[in-house]
């Protein structure tokens, strides 16, 4: 993903809210699930992570990534915003 790709969905998530909170459980095998199916019917996800989840968000966004296969767009905070390129209901056109 290229830096301008990058801005592009910064620019998207901005407007989002959180879908899913990353509690003091952490990040368990449904939550990954869940996400994972988010997936099937938006490509741009914003996800909290509550102050009471003492793991690092970055690592979280990395995990879910790799979990999901999905790319981390940026994590601010205690916000991680991730983003798939749907084959079958493409609403995001990133720029070349």
């Amino acid at each position: 993903m290229t830096s301008k790709q990058r801005a592009y969905l910064k620019s998207l998530a901005s407007t989002l809210d959180p879908i899913f909170q990353i509690g003091k459980s952490s990040l368990t095998p449904e939550l990954t699930e869940a996400i994972g199916e988010a997936f099937n019917t938006r490509e741009l996800i914003k996800i909290a992570v509550l102050k009471n989840c003492f793991d690092d968000p970055k690592e979280i966004a990395n995990v879910i990534a790799e979990r999901t296969h999905s790319q981390v767009v940026h994590v601010i905070g205690k916000k991680i915003v991730l983003y798939k390129e749907s084959k079958d209901k493409k609403k995001i056109e990133l720029p070349k």
